[in-house]
């Protein structure tokens, strides 16, 4: 299993005549499978809430959803569940699944009870999850429904770092509406995860399918970017780089010597992470010049092999003294969709500021920015809640976790 990593920059011609320019460059990485027909072996563990708010057919649902997963599994893969309230207690241990009867009645054995501590479950998963990481692709799905009163949130974001230094993908479900999006869109971002919405109690089982078929896919773990860059190269200081696909998260760079790197969790086969980054380069004279490298250091958990490097890959550009610029539709792809993303952030940041219109505009300038990438159905999220807002409306719990979604990621059309 290698990597497939390409780069492109926005624009690969440079006017000499400027003393500093600015370029987005865009990477896509995704695994090579290379004629292997079996995949990694999976670790997940499975931490659910199970708070007396989930009482009825949400708990139901959702246990039907786990069910699903566990009779998805090979002998060879590890199973952990976690289900917490305002405690946590480890239902099923990590361990092979040998046998799922047991696993399934545990899950069925669920009641709803008690208050929310989202902190204690993420630790009691972590733990599980940590026992059988070695050689794995290893991944936490949390699923809660509700604040974290019982709990610590600063604590959470503690752990997700945690779960990240241990190689543990953590994906975040919010069920229903009245979750803290920030803190589980934080979760996940910082452990390099999925943020998923599930609005309906009949959605879960959907959402589980989806987040488990992309664990399947994947093929590379504990992925780290690493750029060099000429000395006349640097990276903007403000937000300097991040993923727009397969959903949008912004990255924090840290120096390593002369390298900066950039964790990005698993890569899977299927589909690509894109990653921008924004650059300013220094006046070069007129010719051909690499302003620096990119490689990609992978461990491979079917060849049970770590700390791999890919080739350096040269990023060259074009200094012209008859500027003509060459610009490159994936980078201006990439551009767009994180424009999309921080459109929604602004439109979020005035609505909490009471500057309803403001939101209104913002969130217009979103849905035509969705409408240029093809996401229609982002779009027509988006419009939607701009027309609520000019119309005098109040947006609902269910319209801002939409919309949030929307901003992270390509939608189904409707």
């Amino acid at each position: 299993m290698k990597v497939n990593l390409k780069a492109s920059l926005s624009d690969a011609h440079v006017p000499a005549d400027q003393a500093s320019s600015q370029r987005q460059l865009c990477l896509s990485l995704s695994a090579l499978k290379e004629g292997l027909e079996h995949s990694a072996p999976l670790n997940l563990c499975l931490v659910l809430d199970h708070s007396g708010s989930m009482s009825g057919k949400p708990l139901a649902t959702v246990k039907e959803a786990a069910i699903n997963l566990v009779q998805a599994l090979q002998p060879s893969d590890r199973l952990a569940v976690v289900a917490f309230d305002h405690e946590a207690q480890v239902i099923v241990p990590s361990d092979g699944v040998w046998e799922t009867e047991p696993i399934i009645q545990a899950i069925k054995a669920l009641k709803a009870q008690g208050g929310t501590a989202i902190d204690k479950g993420m630790k009691e998963g972590i733990k599980e999850t940590a026992d059988g990481k070695e050689g794995r692709v290893s991944q936490i799905f949390l699923l809660t429904d509700g604040e974290n009163e019982h709990g610590d949130n600063d604590r959470c974001l503690k752990l997700a770092e945690v779960a990240a230094e241990y190689n543990i993908t953590v994906n975040t479900l919010g069920f229903g509406a009245h979750w803290n999006q920030d803190i589980l869109e934080a979760i996940a971002d910082s452990a390099q995860g999925r943020l998923s919405y599930i609005e309906k109690p009949e959605q879960a089982l959907g959402v589980f399918t989806q987040l488990f078929s992309r664990m399947q896919t994947v093929g590379l773990t504990n992925v780290t970017l690493l750029l060099e860059f000429d000395p006349l190269v640097r990276l903007a200081e403000l937000k300097p780089i991040a993923q727009v696909e397969p959903e949008t998260i912004e990255l924090t760079p840290q120096l390593e010597g002369n390298l900066y790197s950039v964790r990005l969790g698993d890569l899977m086969t299927e589909q690509a992470r894109v990653i921008l980054a924004n650059l300013y380069l220094g006046q070069f004279p007129p010719g051909d010049h690499q302003m620096g490298t990119v490689q990609i250091r992978y461990d491979d958990p079917i060849q049970q092999k770590t700390g791999l490097l890919s080739e350096k890959i040269p990023l060259l550009f074009t200094v012209q003294s008859q500027y003509q610029p060459q610009p490159d539709e994936q980078a201006q792809k990439a551009i767009l969709t994180l424009a999309k993303y921080r459109q929604t952030q602004i439109a979020e940041t005035k609505l909490k500021q009471g500057d309803r219109q403001g939101a209104a505009t913002m969130l217009q300038t979103a849905a035509k920015t969705a409408l240029q990438l093809g996401d229609q159905g982002g779009a027509t999220v988006l419009q939607s809640n701009a027309t609520r807002l000019q119309s005098g409306e109040e947006l609902s719990e269910a319209d801002r976790k939409k919309t949030r979604i929307a901003g992270k990621t390509t939608l189904q059309a409707p």
